[in-house]
């Protein structure tokens, strides 16, 4: 697994002196590499190619449809308020106690759970969000390769090169790493902390259009400041990869006096999120305790009494996690992630035919939530309902064809049926998204040969399969 951030990794990268081209790994065509233009298509390639071996490779990457839902949201209310709005972006969450929050080429944030953990209101969290979305919206990372020409475009591909390496062979990562280090960092610091200051202003105004308070910003930043005093010569992760001064806290603070006051509330999903990523941290009856101390001390927190229930249904207690669900179902407002839950229980009791029902009421009442989507093809699955979860899957693809957990999903109730055919045709979208074309060529023909598939699904099998096999004889060139 990668143990460093990957933030630290790009700006490491962008100071190599050299490209390594020893590696062996396929890298992302940047185009003319000649031009000092780092041109936006050529961002969003390298950022597709370092998210896809995140997702599919690092088991640091939390896959948990809930929590990556709620980031998104807060992001993309976010991103609608920046100075470009138009950019696309893409949230998602390290599962890693550490406080970090990095930006990629073309729009990818990453947040470290510690972060989310360590953020005492939503505001202040959203302000990590603000400034990241800033240095994406500012194009920061291309005036950076920009300023370095060739040289530095081949260094930012090459960190591709660092994050593959890590996975196979650590000292090879990190040979990598303190090759750049020797004046790296002196010599992009400077330069840095424009950027830093430049998207603290931003971020700032994009946290005051959201509708969110500009006081959080001021209120972490400097929560962090004091907390460097503790940790020494080892200071957060945030703080390392952005450097934080008492001259940009200062001016953080005169920014935010110029600005009105509004106070803001957190929402029920922040507080969630943040009492599931306690549930599901370290070992489960760690997590019991841990939740039972936090209740002990704010027992009126519908939140943390979930996260009590979920640590308990981790910890194989569920008579002890239904009667809290139970009690949150009378107590508290109705919730997606409390339905969400109860439904897991069901299922953990065996019983795939209860957690459809409850599924499916309350997708009546939370009908944007895509976990509660996912969840309920899930249990479809599980109760000999397969036909139906196909069905409903299929409906979700026809307006979001590039969610991968849903060709997942089609490609299990496919197999559930003991449709061939078309359970290859739906895994080879899989690799596709994965990034894996060859895999995905595959998958086709082994769709091909099926034996179950009608006239007109061969012919969908085989232009498919001709459009992958062109797209790969493209990259094969291109490289």
């Amino acid at each position: 697994m990668m143990r460093r951030p990957l933030a630290l990794l790009l700006s490491l990268a962008l100071a190599l002196p050299a490209p390594m081209t020893a590696f062996a790994y396929d890298l992302p065509d940047l185009g003319d590499v000649a031009s000092s233009e780092f041109s936006p298509a050529a961002e969003r390639r390298i950022g597709e190619q370092i998210i896809s071996q995140i997702r599919w490779r690092d088991a640091a990457y939390l896959d948990d449809p809930e929590v990556e839902e709620y980031v998104n949201r807060l992001g993309h209310r976010l991103a609608a308020a920046s100075n470009n709005p138009a950019q696309d972006f893409d949230f998602f969450v390290v599962r890693d106690p550490t406080l970090n929050a990095f930006a990629l080429p073309g729009g990818y944030i990453g947040v470290h759970a510690g972060l989310i953990l360590a953020a005492q209101t939503e505001s202040e969290f959203a302000s990590v969000l603000g400034h990241e979305i800033a240095h994406v919206t500012q194009r920061h990372i291309a005036q950076i390769v920009g300023k370095q020409s060739q040289s530095a475009m081949l260094m930012v591909a090459s960190l591709l090169v660092a994050v593959l390496a890590a996975r196979s062979n650590s000292d090879v990562s990190q040979a990598a790493i303190a090759a750049g280090q020797a004046g790296a960092i002196q010599s992009q610091l400077g330069y840095t902390r424009t950027f830093e200051r430049e998207a603290d202003r931003v971020g700032l105004e994009t946290l005051a259009g959201a509708g969110l308070d500009v006081r959080g910003m001021a209120s972490f930043f400097e929560r962090l400041q004091r907390n460097t005093r503790v940790y020494e010569n080892n200071a957060p992760a945030y703080l390392r990869t952005h450097p934080l001064t008492t001259e940009r806290i200062a001016d953080i603070e005169n920014r935010v006096a110029s600005m009105p006051y509004r106070q803001v509330l957190d929402s029920a999903d922040f507080r969630y999120a943040r009492a599931k990523l306690r549930a599901i941290a370290g070992q489960p009856a760690e997590a019991v305790t841990d939740l039972q101390d936090q209740l002990a001390r704010a027992p009126q927190d519908d939140a943390l009494d979930y996260g009590l229930a979920r640590a308990l249904l981790r910890a194989g207690q569920l008579d002890e996690a239904e009667q809290r669900i139970a009690a949150l179902r009378k107590s508290a407002p109705a919730s997606s992630w409390v339905e969400g839950l109860a439904a897991e229980v069901r299922l953990g009791r065996k019983d795939a035919a209860g957690a459809v029902r409850t599924l499916e009421a309350a997708q009546k009442q939370f009908p944007a939530s895509r976990s509660l989507a996912y969840a309920l093809a899930d249990a479809r699955i599980h109760a000999g309902q397969a036909r139906e979860a196909a069905a409903g899957v299929r409906r979700m693809i026809d307006t979001r064809n590039s969610d991968p957990r849903l060709w997942q999903l089609l490609s299990r109730a496919h197999a559930e049926l003991g449709q061939r055919t078309a359970q290859h045709r739906a895994q080879a979208e899989v690799y596709v998204l994965r990034g894996s074309l060859p895999a995905a060529i595959e998958q086709l023909e082994i769709a091909r040969k099926g034996g179950d598939g009608d006239f007109y699904e061969l012919s969908a099998v085989d232009a498919r399969m001709r459009e992958l096999k062109q797209r790969l004889l493209e990259e094969k060139r291109e490289r």
